[in-house]
């Protein structure tokens, strides 16, 4: 893959997992978009789900691994599942590649732990986590992503878990508000471990609005940067993510928000704004379906 790839203007797909459930796949616990892939009835849907953030003007789709991590499936009595997900996303994801040849496949890397949480379990427990998710994912995708991560440690290990794949990878960081990780630190923490394999650094499932607050200091890290722009209220539930989840009717936007106001017109408008500071990695996450992407799209 070439490394200058996001040196010009790309567009990402939205949210997948959030695009799944407003299309009529049924929650179940807390698989979220796992259910996708564990439920054959719902292979289609996901199918097409890719296929029309493509249509929208997206080159680049993440597979839908975000709650594939072993966590995850363990926490609903499906961890033996853990390989067949993995590579049932990577096979449905090249299923659409083959149909849109353009296009790259992202491989999803989800945080092992918590979502929008630091996780502050020992680096090769981490690490090895990475490195069994990234194992089944290498052969379908052409680069990692490292999506939704809350802590300078979580991205060493995703570094040291990916090195023997010899593949690229881009940075995700999640501040849930301000100009901190919910790690505690600074997004310029992140520049001494940055080596030639990363392909750009992106806030990834944040607001417009604590975007604009960090530009500057993504900015001079001096690679490309971007944004996948959620449309909750919030990240930061009170009394966590996981809590919150199990108490919800599984759709995370039952206690973190639906903004009302980020219509697909006003999606392009901002990332308009963003584009003219800079930004040249452009999608969506959570709330954010084909949509957004097709205005997002006209800004190539």
């Amino acid at each position: 893959m070439d490394l200058n790839y996001f040196q010009k203007t790309r567009i990402l797909d939205g949210g997948t997992g959030q695009e799944l459930l407003a299309r009529g796949m049924k929650p179940n616990g807390t698989l979220w978009s796992a259910n996708a892939l564990l439920n054959n009835d719902y292979h289609n849907l996901l199918i097409n789900t890719h296929r029309d953030f493509v249509k929208a003007g997206a080159e680049i789709i993440v597979t839908a691994t975000f709650t594939t991590r072993k966590n995850r499936l363990r926490d609903n009595n499906v961890e033996d599942k853990f390989e067949y997900l993995n590579k049932k996303a990577g096979e449905i994801a090249v299923k659409v590649k083959k149909e849109f040849p353009g296009i790259l496949i992202a491989g999803g890397l989800p945080p092992q732990n918590n979502t929008y949480e630091a996780d502050n379990r020992a680096k090769n427990e981490i690490t090895n986590d990475f490195k069994e998710q990234a194992k089944i994912l290498n052969p379908f995708v052409d680069f990692f992503y490292f999506d939704v991560w809350s802590s300078i440690k979580e991205f060493e290990c995703g570094i040291e878990a990916i090195k023997d794949f010899k593949k690229p990878c881009l940075f995700g960081i999640h501040i849930s508000e301000g100009t901190n990780l919910p790690s505690g630190e600074k997004i310029s923490d992140i520049k001494n471990i940055i080596d030639n394999n990363v392909l750009g650094v992106m806030l990834s499932c944040v607001s417009p609005e604590n975007f604009e607050k960090n530009i500057h200091e993504l900015k001079k890290l001096n690679l490309p940067f971007g944004f996948k722009l959620n449309g909750f209220v919030t990240t930061k539930a009170k009394g966590g993510y996981k809590a919150n989840y199990i108490k919800s009717n599984g759709n995370p936007n039952e206690f973190l928000g639906q903004r009302k106001d980020l219509n697909p017109q006003k999606i392009c408008e901002i990332s308009k704004k963003f584009k003219d500071a800079g930004a040249t990695i452009i999608g969506g996450c959570c709330e954010t379906g084909p949509s957004h992407i097709k205005e997002m799209a006209k800004l190539k």
